[in-house]
């Protein structure tokens, strides 16, 4: 649920108010109150997003049909050349999870954070697995061209020091509506439940409402977080890719947070920043300011927005 927003029925009205927790294919969970409603939209949309405050119609006691989607204050999602995927809605921090080990994608996290640039979200980096001396220095080096940046690093262990670790990020969480990716294999799952101790249970009983079966991993959920601060996390299922190709050529540029004090000293104002002369961006490229393998990313997304199809 994002700040603020407090779900509930109206007295004396047909229509009333929940939060969706979980969405798996086109059916969606809505939390109303603390009870879980089965819900479903009218026709074929699909555009409900986790984290979406929505207006709903009882169908049975415990179904709903969405009727409408309130305003949002973000929304975060990814696509590819045939279709988008919605991720979340009026989130207000995204947490990036990397680990020592395994390696983790540079251009899944710089994607990620050009993905809250232009959603308008503040994003944040964890570094898992910091026990792990051997890799601790490398994965420090590499997470080291982010916080240049100006992004957030938070370094914890999940496993070892557990304490610690909710002790360093429920601070960053409380009152926020927060979500958390990352690849499999970085400690995302780990880091939830220490975070929400109660996540297995919810977990299950979302499944259970959803008629998912065993396939839990697969849907985006949302969990209240414990205590009396408020917040939210959102749990994102692991991907290894992120695409975005519905960002603009004018929508990439200034969600490159390491372009901005390049953007207005090019030769050409409708330089693209790939081979003209006398570009600004090529230049502080040249000059190591940018890091090559962020205008390679530049580049290569794009190369993606030109492809769309729907």
């Amino acid at each position: 649920m994002s700040k603020g927003s407090k779900p509930g029925k109206p007295a004396g009205a047909a229509e009333f108010t929940g939060t969706i927790v979980a969405a798996h294919g086109r059916h969606y969970l809505a939390d109303v109150d603390g009870a879980l409603l089965q819900c479903v939209t009218r026709g074929k949309k699909t555009n409900v997003a986790v984290g979406d405050l929505v207006h709903l119609k009882r169908t049975s006691a415990d179904q709903a049909v969405i009727e409408k989607i309130a305003e949002r204050s973000t929304l975060l999602y990814r696509s590819d050349q045939y279709k988008s995927k919605l991720l979340a809605a009026n989130i207000t921090r995204l947490f990036v999870v990397i680990a020592t080990e395994p390696g983790f994608s540079d251009d899944l996290v710089s994607r990620a954070l050009v993905a809250c640039e232009a959603a308008g979200v503040e994003a944040h980096l964890i570094l898992n697995k910091v026990d792990v001396e051997e890799p601790l220095a490398r994965a420090r080096e590499r997470a080291a061209l982010y916080t240049g940046m100006g992004y957030p690093l938070h370094e914890v262990s999940a496993r070892a020091r557990p304490e610690e670790a909710v002790a360093t990020l429920m601070p960053l969480l409380a009152g926020q509506s927060s979500i958390f990716i990352g690849q499999s294999g970085m400690g995302k799952s780990s880091l939830i439940n220490l975070l929400v101790p109660d996540a297995d249970i919810a977990t299950r009983e979302i499944s259970e409402a959803l008629d998912t079966g065993k396939h839990t991993t697969t849907f985006t959920r949302l969990y209240r977080l414990p205590g009396t601060a408020g917040g939210n996390i959102i749990d994102s299922p692991g991907f290894q890719e992120f695409g975005l190709y519905h960002l603009s050529e004018g929508m990439l540029e200034r969600a490159f947070v390491d372009f901005q004090p390049y953007l207005g000293g090019c030769k050409y104002y409708n330089c693209r920043h790939l081979a003209e002369p006398q570009c600004a961006i090529l230049e502080a490229v040249a000059q190591g300011k940018i890091a090559r393998l962020r205008h390679t990313l530049y580049a290569q997304l794009l190369h993606e927005s030109a492809q769309t199809l729907y």
